[in-house]
């Protein structure tokens, strides 16, 4: 089989690792792919966003299954037009991936079925939103309507800081025209928790629970990136949420996109926030998060190229999805200033890793046989044990191993999970 997966980050490559288990496989090109994942992956330089040269490699190439896993291109239409041409993909058509694409669809929808999330007021002009907020006050939460690349989230503890956000969005243009429109929500308390799932627009089954680390500094201090470090599982996805995310959550999601006519296919993420109030939603995302995939699919036990069909095909409660009982860690190594302002081109020399280790390459290019930095989160360093803590202390063996003078990481990823278990 001829596999085609569309993107160039860590989490892509994750994919293309647990793709290449299937014996079927024979290759998988990656557009555009990056210099890391050229030693897993054909890599063609075609952006993730050009929608028609995607196509036309798909069909010239006669790819058999494709896999769309960065939100752009899903809320783009890539999976309804490579449809068009006969190339089945994992993934959510356009009218589905709305609700990662738009805050103000996705929170209009948990209100009119019932869906548990915070309360929110919507705002399209920014005089108004600022007088909201004096209104309500702070803690608030200012989020950019579209797609921001993971940061058009400002969590604002005082009322000013919420107005500079609401400014930056909608008169500065920080975002594009994602900021024109915001969403303020209620500030909520509690540990969070990301769930991915696999749904084939009637099944829906969680994979396994994990945590993220977005802010770029210890201690959950400095600005919001893409995600520094995750771990799985989730100690405060206990049985009994679970059950209730399901119950409360999870199928009512995709019944009620059922009910608008905008089944959704693919990997539908879910964000929770677990309050003394029960688990809520904060967000959806259309696709497998980043760097959340970098620790649940090394637990995955199941082919995955497998499951993803039977999702397209719409099997998916025939199909066996089964998970480890294993603790996996990430750690990201970044470029030093990110997300602020950092710079690329310094060389990458990857360690030997053993067993049950991985390193995933988010942003790197091939040159002159050397592999160097090309972004802002460079590498996803990965180590799968029996307990949380061993996988943290190996993920980190993993990342000081690898030679890269411009690196920096978060020093505390899965603390706060640990800190859980003993309690």
């Amino acid at each position: 089989m001829k596999i085609l997966v569309v993107g160039g980050g860590g989490r892509e490559h994750a994919i293309i690792k647990a793709i290449k288990k299937n014996p079927a496989v024979d290759t998988v090109y990656a557009l555009p792919g990056n210099g890391g994942i050229a030693s897993d992956a054909v890599c063609v330089p075609i952006g993730a966003t050009d929608i028609e040269k995607i196509v036309d490699f798909a069909a010239k190439n006669s790819i058999d299954y494709a896999v769309v896993a960065p939100d752009d291109p899903l809320a783009l239409g890539c999976v309804d037009e490579l449809e068009k041409v006969g190339i089945p993909a994992f993934g959510p058509r356009k009218n589905a991936a709305v609700i990662e694409a738009s805050k103000a669809f996705s929170k209009s929808l948990m209100k009119k079925y019932g869906i548990p999330t915070a309360q929110f007021r919507t705002f399209t002009d920014m005089r108004e939103a600022i007088a909201y907020v004096d209104r309500v006050g702070a803690p608030i939460v200012v989020k950019a309507d579209g797609l921001a690349l993971g940061k058009g989230v400002t969590v604002a503890q005082t009322m000013g800081e919420a107005k500079r956000a609401i400014r930056e969005m909608m008169e500065d243009g920080k975002f594009g025209a994602s900021g024109s429109t915001v969403v303020i929500e209620e500030y909520l308390e509690g540990p969070e928790v990301s769930v991915l799932s696999f749904t084939d627009g009637n099944t829906v089954v969680p994979m396994v629970s994990s945590m993220d680390h977005k802010r770029a500094e210890d201690g959950d201090r400095g600005p919001n990136t893409g995600g520094m470090g995750t771990v799985a599982p989730n100690p405060y996805y206990t049985p009994e949420v679970a059950e209730r995310c399901m119950r409360e959550i999870f199928l009512p999601t995709v019944r009620a996109m059922n009910a608008e006519g905008r089944t959704f296919k693919g990997c539908l993420y879910f964000g929770l926030m677990i309050t003394k109030n029960g688990p809520k939603v904060i967000e959806y995302n259309c696709r497998f998060g980043d760097p959340e995939t970098q620790v649940v699919l090394p637990l995955l036990e199941s082919d995955l190229l497998t499951v993803m069909r039977a999702v397209t095909e719409g099997r998916l409660a025939e199909t066996e999805v089964r998970f480890s009982d294993k603790s996996a860690a990430c750690v990201v190594l970044a470029s030093k200033g990110y997300p602020v302002k950092y710079q690329s081109g310094y060389e990458i020399v990857l360690p030997e890793i053993g067993e049950n280790r991985e390193i995933y390459v988010a942003g790197a290019e091939a040159r002159d046989g050397k592999l160097l930095s090309h972004g802002g989160r460079v590498l996803g360093c990965v180590a799968v044990e029996d307990t949380l803590d061993k996988a943290v202390a190996e993920a980190y063996k993993v990342a000081d191993a690898v030679r890269f003078d411009n690196g920096f990481c978060r020093r505390d990823i899965g603390k706060r999970a640990l800190d859980a278990l003993k309690k």
